[in-house]
C-alpha cells in the first residue's frame, strides 16, 4: 500500500476518533472537564487541547514547506498556538471547532499530497529554534502517532468518569476486501 493511501486512511481515523472524543467531552460537568486527573497535562481539557496545539504547529510546518498545497490554505490562516504544557483551562466548544478544522486541513492534505511529496524532506525550525529536516512521511507518521497517544490517555480519564467512547481500534475503519 502507498504511503498516500495509508495516510488518508489515518486522516479519516484521527478525524473519527476526535469526533468520539469531543462528543463524549460533552457528556462532562465543567468540574470534571477541567479535573487535574494525574494525567501527563492534568485534564482531559489540557490534554485535548496539547494535541491541537501540537498538530497546529506540524501542520503549519507543512504548510510553509509546501505553499503551493491549496489544501493548507485554511492552516495558514490559523494563528500559531503556544503549545501547551501543563494544565489550561480552554473552553469545549472553541476547542472542538478549532480541532474541526485542522481535522479537515489533515484530510485535505493527505488528500492532495503524493507519495513522492512524503519522500521529501519537510524543513522546519522547532519552538526551541532547531533546524531539522526530516522525511515529510516519517514526520506524519509522528503527527499521528503523537495524536494516538494522547487520545488513549483521554480515553482512560473519560473511562474514570463512567464515560466509554466506544470502538477505539483503528481496524475498525480498515475497509474489508
Amino acid at each position: 500500500m502507498s504511503l498516500k493511501r495509508d495516510f488518508e486512511l489515518g486522516a479519516r481515523y484521527n478525524q473519527w476518533m476526535n469526533t468520539r472524543l469531543y462528543a463524549a467531552a460533552a457528556q462532562l460537568d465543567e468540574a470534571q472537564w477541567h479535573a487535574d486527573r494525574g494525567a501527563f497535562f492534568g485534564s482531559i481539557a489540557a490534554t485535548l487541547e496539547h494535541v491541537l496545539a501540537a498538530d497546529t504547529h506540524w501542520m503549519k510546518r507543512f504548510a510553509a514547506a509546501w505553499p503551493s498545497l491549496t489544501s493548507l490554505d485554511t492552516v495558514r490562516a490559523l494563528p500559531l498556538p503556544a503549545l501547551v504544557r501543563g494544565i489550561t483551562f480552554p473552553e469545549l466548544a472553541r476547542l472542538r471547532q478549532d480541532r474541526e478544522v485542522v481535522d479537515a486541513a489533515l484530510i485535505a492534505f493527505t488528500g492532495e499530497a503524493t507519495d513522492a511529496l512524503y519522500e521529501q524532506p519537510l524543513r522546519y525550525v522547532n519552538s526551541a529554534g532547531e533546524s531539522h529536516a526530516k522525511p515529510c512521511g516519517l514526520v506524519l507518521r509522528h503527527v499521528f502517532n503523537h495524536q494516538t497517544h494522547h487520545r488513549g490517555q483521554v480515553t482512560t480519564l473519560f473511562s474514570q468518569f463512567g464515560i466509554d467512547v466506544g470502538v477505539t481500534d483503528f481496524s475498525a475503519l480498515i475497509p474489508e476486501l
